[in-house]
């Protein structure tokens, strides 16, 4: 049976000479994993380079309930990035998130605000010129909402912010998962401030990298399997 929905790209691995199969975050049946043939043709029909990490997608695709790979009749980027893929800071954060969004998420089912969270955050990593430093750290604290360990509100006099319980705490933690001071208050801060008025936030490289690795600790916490994060090299590097 014919399906509409819309859909977000997360994983790509080549199927014989020609095909592959594409992992989508799709509005209406969750994660699901499409054979696609002859993406590698001159005349596909559904070209590779619509299919690259967190590109949005307008999809008719055959779902069946019985498990398996499905199939995708007809697909269309949908906004059309403008900037993502032509910009290293943006291409590189893109090449970041899918990679913690799809081990976070591989087995999600339908979730309408998630995706929406999702959807809305990459169009608006799409269309702004200058590109927040910060927009990573956001993404991701931001997502734990929908991932079910949002970190509790916190109180001027807890200094401390336990990773294990999620919770920010006025004692310390009798482990080393734990932020302090300053970091304490630019994970707040960063947690509360929208993504229009992240270019507002000042975070210098040195604490940005312990964020970054304070952030993959969270998840790594409370997601079994995540396992290493191998595109945070990558970034890292370009955001030196």
């Amino acid at each position: 049976m014919l399906h509409k929905t819309r859909g977000i790209v997360l994983k790509t691995t080549p199927y014989a000479e020609t095909s592959i199969v594409a992992q989508i975050f799709t509005e209406k049946f969750g994660v699901q994993a499409y054979l696609i043939n002859g993406v590698k043709k001159a005349r596909a029909k559904i070209h590779l380079n619509i299919l690259q990490p967190l590109h949005l997608l307008d999809l008719v695709v055959y779902q069946k309930n019985t498990g398996g790979l499905n199939r995708i009749a007809e697909a269309r980027q949908l906004p059309v990035f403008q900037r993502i893929p032509y910009h290293i800071i943006k291409s590189s954060m893109a090449l970041f998130m899918t990679e913690v969004v799809y081990k976070s998420i591989r087995h999600q089912g339908p979730d309408e605000k998630l995706f929406e969270y999702l959807f809305n955050a990459i169009c608006w990593l799409d269309s702004v010129e200058e590109t927040p430093v910060n927009f990573h750290l956001s993404f991701l604290l931001k997502l734990t909402k929908y991932l079910g360990f949002y970190p509790t509100p916190r109180s001027t006099t807890q200094t401390y912010f336990d990773l294990k319980e999620g919770v920010f705490t006025r004692f310390t933690p009798n482990h080393i998962l734990v932020l302090q001071e300053p970091h304490t208050s630019q994970w707040d801060e960063l947690l509360n401030t929208s993504l229009t008025a992240l270019n507002k936030v000042r975070i210098g490289n040195q604490d940005r990298r312990i964020l970054l690795q304070k952030v993959i600790d969270f998840y790594q916490l409370h997601i079994d399997g995540l396992g290493e994060i191998k595109s945070l090299e990558i970034l890292e590097e370009v955001l030196a």
